[in-house]
């Protein structure tokens, strides 16, 4: 099979890459090597054909779509974001590329998508209350976040919540700027899949994890955040009270999953959604935690202070990838956190 894996230097990416090649691919890349992402030159596997190009350009990706059978499309600028001043390059990057890829599939006659989505799209996970049974509870208010009323109430009758994981039909209801162009990449994917009869499965990543996250930038995630600090000897500082519950997920599983996507027999005229994680919430208390000791770091701080935009709870069911992909966690928190404890981050 010869596929394209776009950002395929990046952190995600250059797993795909690497697993790809392993399962006896013709890869190639096309990342642009912006210097905001990569400070240091990537190192690329030797497998694979990098091709220096942006996903924005119609003819570099025209070029590099020659031959191709599937597109891995991982390309796009991720976080949360610092102001609202990012919302342009964030719509360039995740939106304006998406379509001229998509477009540039559809001139080639490729049919073959697999999209790099987020947990990001459902906004609030998955919640019960013990009398209005499953709600969606609005966005948390700073009044409440000052105070440290950190769980979001029923919007019924204001009782606390129990988490449940969240399920592909959940409803979308993006919370920041990278949330909205995660919903809009799907969008476009599913406009090209009904036109062309092509295939999409969009794969909503979790909290991911694993070597070469890149580190020291606004736009890391937390568990490099962390790793940072640990590194200069400092305390994780954890937001909120640290019960905040996530899905984190290894980076190998990803790349895994993505793989077992490419290969999935057609469903055509269609974008698939499915949820990626481990299948075993912990909070990012447990996650400063794990890191701190693996290391024989300082102990977390949880500081109390919040960031608007930020959700509360989020995990995942992951039962709809195990019934369609066969898709199993294969990396363990405990093993997975002790890695990454000393993993090598991307500069």
């Amino acid at each position: 099979m010869r596929v394209l894996v776009t950002g395929g230097a990046g952190f995600i990416g250059s797993h795909i890459v690497d697993a790809a090649v392993a399962a006896g691919d013709e890869v190639r890349i096309l990342d642009a090597l912006l210097p905001a992402v990569h400070r240091v030159a990537p190192a690329v596997n030797g497998g694979a054909e990098l091709v220096v190009g942006n996903v924005t350009d119609r003819g570099q990706v025209e070029a590099a779509l020659d031959g191709i059978d599937v597109v891995y499309h991982e390309a796009a600028m991720v976080g949360l974001g610092v102001d609202l001043d990012d919302l342009p390059a964030y719509a360039a990057n995740n939106d304006l590329g998406t379509a001229v890829l998509l477009a540039a599939m559809a001139r080639a006659g490729i049919g073959r998508l697999v999209l790099a989505s987020s947990m990001v799209v459902y906004g609030e996970g998955g919640y019960r209350c013990a009398e209005h049974a499953a709600v969606r509870p609005g966005p948390r208010v700073r009044a409440d976040l000052d105070a440290g009323r950190f769980e979001p109430p029923c919007p019924h009758c204001h009782r606390q919540l129990a988490s449940v994981p969240v399920r592909e039909d959940a409803p979308i209801d993006p919370r920041n700027v990278y949330a909205a162009t995660k919903v809009a990449q799907e969008h476009l994917a599913a406009a090209w899949a009904a036109a062309t009869g092509g295939t999409v499965i969009a794969l909503r990543y979790h909290n991911v994890y694993g070597p070469r996250m890149p580190r020291d930038t606004p736009y890391a995630g937390v568990a490099s955040i962390f790793r940072s600090a640990l590194a200069a000897g400092r305390a994780p500082r954890v937001f909120e009270d640290g019960g905040q519950l996530r899905d984190f997920v290894h980076v190998h599983d990803v790349a895994h999953a993505n793989l077992l996507a490419a290969r999935r027999p057609d469903r055509p005229g269609r974008l698939t959604a499915l949820n990626i994680g481990s299948g075993t919430p912990r909070t990012v208390g447990d996650m400063a935690d794990a890191l701190a000791r693996a290391v024989g770091g300082p102990s977390p701080v949880v500081t109390g202070g919040y960031r608007i935009g930020d959700v509360r709870h989020i995990v995942a069911s992951s039962v709809g990838a195990a019934e369609l992909l066969g898709y199993r966690a294969r990396v363990g928190f405990a093993a997975g956190m002790a890695a990454f404890a000393r993993d090598p981050l991307r500069g």
